[in-house]
């Protein structure tokens, strides 16, 4: 909180402010996505070691996501009344340290209650990092900051599973592979806290548990929100199952891939983090609609062309299938602050709430699908989920603008502590996705 009388400027696109705090949470992406998938290079190992199924195997995934998406949102009326930047400090270190515990789990269970344990310290960080963007970073800028911060959680994906698929090929153990991805982590949580700029715009308040359970159950009956968080669910849900059993896929026949050959296949999500940060940007030019449709219809194209049993289909299938999903994913996360007017800073949290519930049970439903019918149930149970996030998007088209009265705008700063257009959406202007033309607050 300020001593200042007069609200300093936020940050604009240029300037060093505005490299350094998008390049902490650029860091604390990374480490978000690199704790919470870099299981995904390790479950055939699980499988094997500990004589599990693909979808017990996975039971390491969704148990960390489903922790994330409980917490998130009490998490977020924490943030309101300590700390923003002291709030993401604590859950990088503490996911970091749990991940480095992780590599001396003497049995399954105990790896998965450490698992949850790293999802509910990691829920402080995804709770607070789009609330403290809103807050510091100019309406102008946003679309581009929240752009490179989800693509850092595609870096992240990429690098943890990289790492825990090169030294379980050297060293034969996923314990090692564990614990060399949470010494990682914590160096990117030091670099986080020396990088990441003091949070001057920020008001504390109180926590209103029943103001802010009340916020929530005004804003839900919101369809074009319902629709948004369902666009989360679902989306999240496909992307979970394909790299969660594409690695099964491609050790086994026709393909016949090692371990680690497989494993470099996530290099994908490299172009899934440029993907991302072009579609802030395309937000910032042409306003949501124009863009959230598109990414999905890309989605389902990749999906479709991986369905071919060659090598050279399923890479740049993955590829395609993986652009859609970033961009997707930083559309569809930035609209919802643009809606949810009676939400504040808790709109990012809810849409939070759905997008790792959806991880958590799609991925798991959807070893359901890879069991029953390999890679051809996988693809139709994905196809289904993606359509249906494609129908939303469609729709979302249609729908006014949520009202943007004094009296709900006064109402979201008495629930979130922070501007009333919420997490990501403030500065994307108008809340049916134009580009803003607004002056800096």
């Amino acid at each position: 909180m300020t001593d200042s009388a007069i609200t300093p400027p936020a940050h604009t696109h240029g300037t060093p402010l505005f490299r350094r705090a998008t390049g902490a949470l650029f860091a604390a992406g990374m480490t978000t996505f690199m704790t919470l998938y870099c299981v995904q290079a390790l479950l055939p190992a699980f499988s094997t070691d500990l004589h599990l199924s693909p979808a017990t195997s996975s039971l390491t995934i969704s148990v960390s996501t489903a922790a994330m998406a409980v917490a998130v949102v009490p998490l977020t009326a924490v943030s309101d009344a300590w700390s923003r930047t002291g709030m993401m400090t604590l859950s990088l270190t503490a996911a970091a340290l749990l991940g480095i515990g992780a590599a001396f789990a003497p049995d399954f269970g105990t790896l998965l209650a450490i698992r949850v344990l790293q999802g509910l310290s990691l829920a402080g960080l995804q709770a607070t990092a789009m609330s403290y963007l809103s807050e510091e970073v100019h309406r102008a800028s946003l679309g581009r900051a929240m752009g490179l911060y989800v693509a850092g959680n595609g870096i992240g994906g990429m690098v943890g599973r990289l790492i825990a698929d090169g030294v379980l090929e050297v060293t034969g153990s996923w314990r090692w592979a564990l614990g060399a991805v949470g010494l990682v982590a914590a160096v990117c949580a030091v670099l986080f806290r020396v990088s990441i700029p003091a949070s001057v715009r920020f008001v504390r308040r109180e926590p209103r548990p029943r103001a802010m359970a009340s916020g929530i159950a005004r804003a839900l009956p919101d369809s074009g929100l319902l629709r948004l968080y369902l666009i989360g669910f679902v989306a999240m849900a496909a992307f979970v199952t394909v790299y969660n059993y594409l690695g099964f896929r491609l050790i086994a026949a026709p393909f016949g891939l090692s371990q680690t050959a497989a494993g470099l296949l996530f290099i994908a999500y490299v172009a899934g983090s440029f993907s991302s940060a072009a579609a802030g940007r395309l937000v910032d030019r042409y306003g949501r609609p124009r863009v959230l449709a598109p990414s999905l219809v890309i989605t389902l194209v990749g999906l479709a062309v991986m369905l071919v049993p060659r090598l050279g289909a399923v890479v740049p299938g993955l590829v395609i299938f993986t652009v859609g999903f970033f961009a997707a994913h930083a559309v569809a996360s930035g609209w919802v602050g643009g809606r949810a007017t009676a939400l504040g800073a808790q709109g990012a949290a809810v849409y939070l709430f759905f997008y790792y519930i959806g991880s958590a049970i799609g991925g798991s439903l959807g070893g359901l699908a890879y069991s029953a019918g390999a890679w051809q149930g996988v693809t139709v149970y994905c196809a289904c989920l993606m359509a249906l996030a494609l129908v939303s998007a469609v729709t979302l088209r249609r729908l006014r603008p949520a009202a943007r009265s004094a009296a709900a705008a006064g109402g979201s700063a008495q629930l979130s502590g922070g501007p009333a257009a919420g997490a990501s959406g403030r500065a994307a202007g108008p809340a049916d996705g134009t580009p803003s033309t607004d002056p800096a607050p």
